[in-house]
């Protein structure tokens, strides 16, 4: 597999750590608007070829495969012409910055037959494949409720930096740069964590979005703060089972955590994901009556870079998919009507 990087920033070095490391996968090529940034990120990852432009690197043509990790509002052009041109894609979440343009790519990927899936990094999370597996095992029984957090502080802490002097934080703040919000940016990933924990998708949902004040005028330089940055979301999911799903940057104490609570009548199991580790635990049989819970170990999984390289390597499909990133977008985009419209909305079918 040959493989394309579009885009320097953020998550790059993490996909070519990544696809570098596995067996068969050559990085041939990278682009970036900036010249300097992709001539220093090349140098740094040994990539033999770079491009300030996606329509040069197409021109050029020797590669089968591309990683987009451009921000969310490029994703959707790019992505576009990568599959007219016969390349396999992976593509960092969100896919688009709005359902029909995700539909739209949803749609030319599934007529292209090309391998693509969103990296929805989570998938990685070995405790969430053991839960979802205990979830569709039935050793929970019927699934009644979920509970399910994304919490960040990077506003109240400067543990990842210090976001009112760095862009690529300050992006993220500001919808006309491209950003929405803390319900785009993780709310996708914690919608994923507990759709795919208990496969189910969101039937039902009211949302509410909230936008802080940060600094006087909530504006530094061409950034207008006006993102959201904490969300919360009341669901009913297709299996009938009902949720509690809520994302925020403000949460302090938290740099990086994930949690998902599944509970069934018959036992629950819940997830905790942070930077420093990830715990499994279990409650279930005679462990029900005196609400007793007990750790698990998880098993390793493969990573998304590996299976979506075996994808390749197989021309077979792969999950998460652009499809289901589009029903997630479709999610993110009603929970913004909800809290507008402040009322209950359902997804269509």
């Amino acid at each position: 597999m040959r493989l394309l990087v579009l885009g320097t920033g953020g998550m790059a070095a993490n996909h070519v750590q990544h696809f570098g490391a596995i067996e068969g996968v050559e990085v041939v090529a990278a682009v970036d608007v900036d010249a300097q940034r992709v001539h220093d990120f090349a140098e740094i990852h040994r990539i033999p070829r770079t491009f300030t432009s996606l329509a040069e690197a197409l021109a050029w043509g020797e590669f089968d495969t591309a990683t987009n990790v451009t921000p969310d509002r490029v994703h959707y052009a790019t992505t576009l012409a990568l599959l007219e041109a016969g390349k396999h894609v992976m593509c960092e979440k969100p896919l688009a910055e709005n359902y029909p343009h995700a539909e739209e790519m949803a749609r030319a990927a599934e007529r292209s037959g090309l391998v693509n899936m969103v990296n929805l990094t989570y998938r990685n999370v070995a405790a969430l494949q053991v839960a979802r597996e205990m979830a569709l095992g039935g050793s929970l029984g019927c699934i009644r409720h979920v509970e399910a957090s994304y919490l960040q502080s990077w506003l109240v802490s400067k543990a990842w930096g210090d976001w009112a002097n760095d862009d690529k934080w300050l992006w993220r703040l500001s919808t006309r740069h491209g950003s929405n919000g803390v319900l785009g940016d993780v709310g996708i990933h914690i919608l994923d964590f507990a759709s795919y924990g208990i496969d189910s998708d969101v039937l039902r949902l009211s949302a509410r979005l909230k936008t802080f004040d940060k600094v006087p005028g909530n504006r530094i330089g061409e950034y207008e703060l006006d993102a959201n940055d904490s969300m919360t979301m009341s669901v009913e999911f297709g299996n009938g089972a009902t949720g509690v799903i809520h994302a925020s940057r403000w949460a302090t104490g938290h740099i990086n955590d994930l949690r998902l609570r599944i509970h069934g009548d018959r036992g629950a199991v819940e997830v905790i994901h942070t930077i420093g580790g990830t715990s499994l635990r279990v409650c279930q049989g005679q462990d029900v009556d005196p609400g007793a819970w007990t750790d698990v170990v998880a098993p390793p999984v493969p990573t998304n870079y590996q299976r979506f390289a075996a994808a390749v390597a197989a021309r077979t499909p792969v999950e998460p998919g652009f499809r289901h990133a589009a029903r997630l977008q479709r999610v993110i985009d009603l929970a913004v009507q909800s809290d507008a419209e402040r009322r209950e909305v359902s997804v269509p079918a």
